[in-house]
């Protein structure tokens, strides 16, 4: 007769909940690395999530199962194992920065966990043979010394943690690692030279996350054109994106806590321990009587553990964090046979092979790759939006469902990701460069002086009537205003001109890209831009966009024209989309019939309560398609100067924490725009204490 599935349970639930666990772990392992570059499919991410959750979980209830149910002594066995299950992999600690805000919460439960496991090896396994005794005791001094790690390292990755040691730091830990590589590959930097930078560099970062000083006093002697002399030669768009990937390492990882004396030390005796063990555990088989799938599973466990443990210390001595402890440690023997006679690099390169061979959870071409932006941003654009069609089958359930679902759909159905184009990075590189270096926009504490939006206007002194009143009184006013102004006015300008050139294509390009991501970043990531939520002037903005569209669409001859077979086999079509497509011809058509339908009605009026910004947007396109018209000023570079400006404002202004939280799921443009506004600053500080030096002699 068959067992049932309650009796399946009984007998075999620690043997499920302990393989379970190894599982997890091997997951957790092998896929943590797509948190890095971003980009990962959302169902991989939210699986991740979940055997992140469960991982802890699972080795939890089983370790309280073998603590109250008792088991035989080959079972009582695995508590140590469990033990370094929930030690977890070394490439994932934290999810987010509230587990590491919780460490102290953490410590709790893993002391009691590590009671827990005493007390099961001591009920079940101390009066069995000294052998398994002893291997019972290796492993577990394995499995407390890595949970108690993962405890330390989401201590040393809360952010008031890194600000209180940041304190005792001097400003750059790295500054002689090999400032004079210049190693090319093209037209860019050797990656391996590029991230040692990244590591000389990474104070500047440290320093910018919790925002505390950079350069102090005391340190402005013989040592001010570090920055200067690392940046020099490199893409700053490529080391800022590998600074910022150290930063991930730092928060949600173990690498804090690895790189140390005690952390080398750990994961070289660990991997001998394990085997000291295994060994230990085959010569008892033959004195106690162990079931046999037991002994089998023990052989699992054991396999696995030395997998991970073998491969961490082969990742954590191939590391570039190695290549920073070698570089800043004392022991200058051990800096020499290391580094000046290259055996670390020899390592290095095989470990990069070895990844190379086994490739899982992202990765590429280069053995830093990984390490980069995945260069995608989100766009979502509130015309396309309110043009949509209402028969999406799922669309249709979610706003029946309510409780915030349709806002999900939307966001979700109606956004899109890109790759940002080359010479949108230029243009934006060379509005920062400008705006940092020459002094004049920011303050002595590298904040910009003027609102978002202001500097181009008043550069070029239009900062009057409609421009300036555009602008809003709150930074998400703004980009609402400028968004749905910029669309009506690109709409009615391609309409008007019969010719185009390239450059100003390139332009209206990045102004589309760029208004299309802040407008993404005001619905999606709200808590990434400054100032308070205008979610209601968005609702009620859609609301009203919606309208138009519809009384747009009532006498439009191409609808009197579609047959009812044609509109038929549309919204059977539409019926099933789960993404909308935003470059379709159709869609395009909607948005310029909807924008030409805005302009006509809203270009001539005053303020309206019912559609509050709307004569604002109306009037700015209606300014700026005049400015054109007259030649007073070129208004496409205008529009993606004041844009751009917002956007550098954005990430000027963003909370830290934002920008901390946000690595954790691939990074976000303005925080890589932060970092870089960062680095300028610190260049423009170098620069006058160099001019102070040179007028005092």
């Amino acid at each position: 007769m068959a067992s049932s599935p309650r009796d399946v349970w009984n007998n075999w639930s620690i043997q499920i909940l302990v393989l379970l666990s190894l599982m997890l772990q091997v997951a957790l392992f092998l896929f943590a690395g797509i948190r890095r570059r971003g980009g990962a499919h959302s169902l991989l991410r939210f699986l991740l999530w979940m055997a992140y959750q469960l991982a802890d979980y699972t080795a939890t209830y089983a370790l309280g199962h073998l603590s109250i149910r008792g088991a035989r002594p080959a079972v009582a066995f695995w508590a140590p194992f469990l033990l370094l299950h929930l030690g977890g992999p070394d490439n994932i600690t934290a999810y987010s920065l509230e587990d590491s805000k919780l460490w102290k919460r953490h410590l709790l439960y893993a002391v009691l966990q590590v009671l827990g496991a005493v007390y099961v090896l001591y009920e079940h396994v101390s009066s069995t043979a000294a052998s398994l005794r002893l291997a019972s005791v290796l492993m577990f001094a394995v499995g407390a010394v890595k949970y108690g790690e993962k405890t330390r390292a989401l201590m040393r990755g809360n952010l008031d943690t890194i600000r209180g040691s940041v304190r005792k730091q001097p400003p750059a830990m790295h500054r002689h690692f090999h400032p004079h590589d210049k190693v090319f590959k093209g037209d860019e930097l050797d990656e391996e030279s590029l991230v040692r930078r990244a590591h000389s560099l990474f104070h500047i970062c440290k320093r910018a996350i919790v925002d505390y000083p950079v350069i102090e006093e005391d340190d402005s002697q013989g040592q001010d054109d570090t920055t200067t002399t690392m940046v020099a030669g490199v893409r700053l768009w490529s080391l800022m994106e590998t600074e910022l990937s150290l930063m991930y390492d730092v928060l949600y990882t173990k690498a804090a806590v690895i790189h140390t004396w005690f952390g080398y030390s750990v994961r070289l005796v660990s991997p001998l321990a394990i085997v000291a063990s295994l060994v230990l555990f085959k010569l008892s088989t033959g004195k106690d009587a162990h079931r046999g799938a037991d002994v089998v599973i023990t052989y699992v466990l054991y396999g696995g553990a030395l997998f991970m443990e073998t491969t961490s210390l082969l990742n954590a001595l191939g590391s570039s964090w190695t290549f920073a402890f070698l570089s800043t440690t004392r022991w200058r023997w051990l800096r020499y046979e290391a580094l000046c006679n290259e055996r670390w690099d020899r390592l290095r390169r095989l470990v990069a092979y070895l990844h190379h061979l086994v490739r899982v959870g992202g990765g590429g071409g280069s053995r830093y790759r990984s390490r980069r932006w995945s260069c995608t941003i989100g766009q979502y654009n509130m015309l396309h939006l309110c043009t949509r069609s209402e028969s999406a089958l799922v669309g249709r359930l979610a706003q029946a469902l309510g409780l915030g679902l349709n806002e999900w759909w939307n966001g979700g159905h109606y956004s899109w990701a890109i790759e940002m184009p080359d010479h949108v990075k230029n243009r934006i590189s060379q509005h920062m460069s400008k705006m940092y270096m020459e002094g004049g926009a920011i303050n002595s504490l590298g904040m910009l002086r003027n609102r978002w939006g202001e500097e181009p206007l008043i550069r070029n002194e239009l900062f009057q009537g409609i421009l300036k009143d555009s602008l809003g009184v709150e930074f998400q006013e703004c980009i609402i205003i400028w968004h749905i102004g910029t669309d009506i006015f690109l709409a009615i300008r391609s309409q008007q001109r019969t010719t185009i050139v390239a450059e100003a294509s390139l332009d209206v390009e990045a102004i589309r890209v760029i208004s299309n991501y802040m407008m993404f970043l005001l619905v999606e990531q709200p808590d990434m831009l400054p100032g308070l939520s205008q979610n209601r002037l968005y609702q009620r903005t859609c609301e009203n966009l919606v309208k138009a569209t519809r009384r747009s669409t009532t006498d439009h001859p191409r609808l009197k024209a579609d047959g009812i077979m044609s509109l038929c086999a549309n919204k059977l079509k539409n019926l099933f989309l789960l993404q909308d497509d935003p470059g379709s011809s159709s869609r395009v058509t909607d948005r310029e019939e909807l924008a030409k339908t805005l302009y006509d009605e809203y270009e001539s009026k005053g303020f309206s309560h019912d559609a509050p910004r709307l004569p604002y947007v109306a009037k700015l396109a209606k300014q700026l398609l005049t400015m054109e018209k007259n030649g007073t000023a070129d208004p496409v570079k205008l529009v993606l100067d004041v844009w751009t400006d917002i956007l550098v404002y954005a990430g000027n202004k963003c909370s830290r924490k934002a920008h901390a939280e946000k690595l954790s799921s691939g990074g976000e443009l303005i925080t890589i725009l932060w970092l870089m506004a960062e680095h300028f600053y610190q260049l423009y500080l170098e620069k006058l204490i160099r001019k102070e030096k040179n007028n005092s002699k």
